[in-house]
Formats: C-alpha cells, structure tokens, sequence
C-alpha cells in the first residue's frame, strides 16, 4: 500500500490511501456552522437562512465509513498472524548469541492445565483441613479461565482487578470474589477516580505496600482460590479480615510448593502433566549443534529438574548443557553475592569444597550471579536468557547486566488466535474508525448532533465489550486495556528484548536470524492509523476548525 498527502485549500492536510485504483478514504467532511451563525443553519443565495441537517449528514458519514471498513476487511483477510511467532521488543540478532540461558519452569518444561486444577484443589483442602476454614469452601472447583496473568491484587480492599500501563484501572474488570464491583463502587473506593498512585502500586519485584501483582502462571490457581473463598465468605455473610484471607490463601498455595507436593505430581505422571518435551529436546541439540554454549539457572530442585529432563531430552540430558545451576533463589540469585555456589553429587547431596570453577556435567546448587559472571565470564549481550517471570526471570538481567532475554509467554498462542478470526477483525477495525470518527466529528454541537454521537459513544462502548470478552469475560486480554497496553504489557516490553509463546518457536527461525521490531508509531507522528484513513484527516488538533475556540 501507498499513502498519497495533500494538503487541501483549507490549509489541513488531508490524507488518501491507494489500494490498488481504490480509494480507501472519502474526503474531509463539511464544516460545521461557524461561530455566531445559528446552529444548523447557513444563509441562502438571497440571505434567507437555509437549513443544515447536521444529523443526516452525520449519519450519512457513518455509514459511508462502515461501507469502507467492510471493503477493507475482504474474505480471507484474517489468518495473517502466525501463532508460533517470535515478536520483538528490539532489534536483536541471534548471529551474535553465543551464550543461551534457560529457566526450567514453564521455560523449558510446559505443563497442562491440569496442574492448576490439582494445585487449586489441593490448596483449598489446606485451609479446610489445617487453617480450619469452613468446610462449605469445598464446594468450590477450579475455574479454567476465570483469572489472567498480570492481574493487581488489592489486599485491604479485596479487590482483584486489571489495570493499564498508565495505573488506570480497567472498569468492569474490578472483581471482589466471583463477581464484578460496580463502576461508582471502585471509583469511590479509591478517591473519585480509577488511578492507583504509584506509591501504591507493586515495586520493582510485583509487590507493593497494599497490591501484588501476579505475574506467576502458577499464580492462576492462588487468584482463583481467593476469589472463591472471598465468594463463599461473601455469599454467607460472614465477616473476615481480608489480610487474613489472602496470607492463609497464600500460605496455603505456598505449601504445595514448599513441601514438594508438586513436584510429586509431575514426576508420577509426566505423560499427562509435561508437554511438547520433543521439542525441547530439537531447540537444545540444535543450538548445540552450532557451537552454542548452553545454560540453566532455576529455583527447582534437581531431582524434580532431572526426572523432567530426562522425560524431555534424554539421559544425558545434562551433556547439552555447560551450567546446571538449581534451588537458585531468583530473583535474589540476581542481586544478592552473599551466597556461595554449592555443588552436589550424583544422588543431590550436598558437597562441602570450596567451588573455584564451574564445569560441565556438574550440579550446582544456590550461589548468585556476580560470581556466575566471574566464574564464566559470559557478560553482556552476547547472552540470551528465557524466563516467563518477568521479574524473577528477565529484569535484573537486562537493567543491571545487560544480558539479553526472551520472555516464554504461553498466553501469547491463544491470543493469537483471537486476533486472527473474522469477528476481532471486523470488530477492532470498526472500533478504531468509529473513535475517529467521534474525533473528527465533535465539533458538531446543535442538540440533534450530539444524541448522534451519544449513540456512536454507546456503539464504541459496545464494541470495546465484544473484542474484550473474546479474549476472557472477566479480564480481557493479558496485552491491552480497551485500548492502552496494559501493566503486563509495558512490563513485558520493558523487560524483554523478544517474546514468543514457547521455546519452540525458536525453531522457526535460522540459527543467525535478526529480529527487527515494527516502527509503531508515537501519538505525534501518526502517520496511517485506521482512524485518520477513514475520517479523511490527520489527527487532532484540527486547527482551523477549532480555532474559534481561541
């Protein structure tokens, strides 16, 4: 496609689009009667008032615009995005890659959704059967697809809710057990307005003084839990102390970590539990295969982290990689020296010697990362490390070390798929001309133009449901707001060089393969969006039609 400016005899810049000998934007609409002109009405050939009817003219904008989107949008259009992509932050080639890092969790191993059943059902017996809460929360099942990563958390409020990359609270998706919160509630509850204050906010790591974030997939089953036991409390009027509430909750999700249950889980039947482990085992051997040195920093303990290897990679799994580092304790690993490395034997037994190299085929246990540093010397961007914490994981490494990373996001394939289908298309596309179009167009203020934009603003409203409930009803998309990225999203962005929904994807791409992010573009530079093509305009200010406003 090619973009045609002219600049018209008004002195605005009109814009067209050619595709093909078509043109995709009609021209800039009539002016709205000046100032001191009655509203609705010019002066005739001989000075008589003739009537204007700004709302048929409105309207007739409308529907050549909805005619526009639809021929923009032909049969076959949709499909364009492949989900096992890799999209980039910034501009990174893998020619200059020597070094490639791996978490375990959900970085190399993917596990089923069956997990989180498993960890939710088991953690609610906990509060049951240790914390003595009623045995009525039993009724509660897991719920797949209630909860999305990156949501907020507010404690003392008992608040679950999503917001944006500008702390703005996404209205209709403030949850306070299993049901929504009224708009006005929330407004209210934080002072007139949907902003959280920074200070209130999650810190550098997701946790604030009153709000966690949780940026965790395992976090999926701890939201859910909440939320029900908020439910039933709720439902049969019975008074708690939320505080309370989320640190038993917590606790009790903790403990099927902490004492091992999980993992028991996963090496009794990882058929079941661990997925794609094939492929896993092409990404590493190919790397290897080019000279690629490889290694595994994890929190995971090494028998858990053997048993799953092995299943994915083979027996000698550990002779792809140069550095097995377990039981790590990120993100502390990152930023704490304190903590020597430890090697362990064979059977994961602890060894006392004083480690003055790492070397490959060994089992290293805690230590941090400034000694890894000095120890290997692999420093800078010539590392590559995957994670799916974006804090845990990719954050440390990438503002204090400038390694590289790619943050493993599972949600990004369901998404994907999400945008490709006819309904989102249509849906979006039409969204984004019709806020244009209300931009353009409010400079129409007689009473009979304003209910027609009432009704465009209530159409837009609409529209902004339907693509947010394709995603998940409760919360969206993990990615966006209505329309801003939300703070998951300015997290991932600010944290990962590149973003894929699997090590897998890796596959799809040369060894040597340079990743150049798309110039999106800033609010100033606007140069083609969607919105501008169809109202026939450049965005606002329109100076000459506002300029009674001075």
């Amino acid at each position: 496609m090619s973009a045609l400016c002219a600049r018209g005899t008004s002195g605005v810049a009109g814009c067209s689009r050619v595709f093909g000998a078509r043109r995709l934007c009609t021209p800039p609409p009539q002016q709205p009667p000046s100032p001191g002109t009655e509203c609705g009405a010019t002066k005739g050939e001989h000075g008589a008032p003739e009537k204007v009817d700004n709302k048929a003219q409105l309207w007739s904008r409308y529907h050549e615009m909805k005619k526009l989107v639809y021929d923009l949008l032909p049969p076959g259009v949709c499909n364009l995005l492949n989900p096992a992509t890799i999209c980039s932050n910034n501009e990174i080639c893998l020619g200059d890659i020597e070094i490639y890092g791996f978490d375990y969790d959900y970085t190399l191993a993917q596990y089923s959704d069956m997990l989180h059943k498993k960890i939710f059902t088991t953690a609610r017996d906990i509060l049951i059967q240790q914390y003595k809460y009623p045995e009525g929360i039993k009724k509660y099942d897991y719920i797949p697809g209630f909860a999305i990563r990156g949501l907020h958390y507010d404690i003392q409020k008992n608040l679950l809710m999503k917001i944006d990359a500008f702390h703005y609270i996404q209205l209709g998706t403030a949850y306070r057990g299993l049901k929504p919160v009224p708009d006005e509630e929330v407004i209210d509850l934080y002072g007139g307005t949907p902003h959280i204050p920074l200070i209130e906010m999650s810190d550098f790591y997701g946790k604030g003084p009153t709000m966690k974030q949780f940026m965790d997939i395992f976090s999926l089953p701890e939201m859910t839990l909440i939320s029900s036991v908020t439910d039933f409390f709720i439902s049969n009027g019975i008074d708690f102390d939320p505080v309370h509430l989320y640190k038993d909750t917590t606790d009790a999700i903790r403990d099927v970590h902490v004492k091992r249950m999980m993992y028991e889980w996963i090496e009794k039947d990882m058929e079941h539990y661990i997925l794609h482990g094939e492929e896993v085992f092409a990404v590493l051997n190919r790397l290897v295969k080019h000279n690629k040195k490889l290694f595994l920093i994890t929190n995971s303990p090494f028998t858990f982290v053997d048993k799953g290897m092995k299943h994915m990679v083979g027996k000698d799994w550990r002779d792809l990689f140069d550095v097995v580092i377990v039981r790590a304790d990120k993100p502390a690993f990152f930023t704490d020296r304190r903590k020597p490395f430890r090697r362990l034997d064979e059977h994961g037994s602890l060894q006392w010697d004083r480690i003055t190299s790492l070397e490959k085929g060994k089992i290293y246990k805690q230590g941090n990362l400034f000694d890894f540093l000095r120890l290997t010397g692999w420093r800078g961007s010539k590392v590559l490390y995957f994670g799916d914490h974006l804090y845990s994981d990719l954050a440390d490494l990438m503002l204090r070390h400038g390694w590289r990373t790619g943050a493993i996001v599972p949600e990004l394939e369901s998404e994907i798929r999400i945008i490709n289908t006819e309904q989102y298309m249509h849906s979006l596309t039409w969204q984004q001309a019709l806020t244009g179009l209300l931009e353009r167009m409010q400079t129409y203020q007689d009473a009979e133009s304003k209910q027609v934009l009432m009704e465009w603003m209530k159409e837009r409203q609409e529209l902004r449901s339907i693509t947010k409930n394709l995603f998940n009803p409760q919360f969206g998309s993990i990615f966006r707001t209505y329309h801003n990225p939300t703070y998951f999203s300015r997290r991932l962005i600010r944290f990962s060089d590149i973003y894929m929904a699997s090590i897998s994807c890796l596959l799809n791409y040369d060894i040597n393969f340079t990743f150049y992010p798309r110039r999106t573009p800033l609010q100033h530079e606007a140069p083609l969006w969607m919105d501008q093509l169809c109202t026939g305009c450049m965005k606002t200010p329109f100076l000459d039609e506002m300029v009674h406003i001075r």
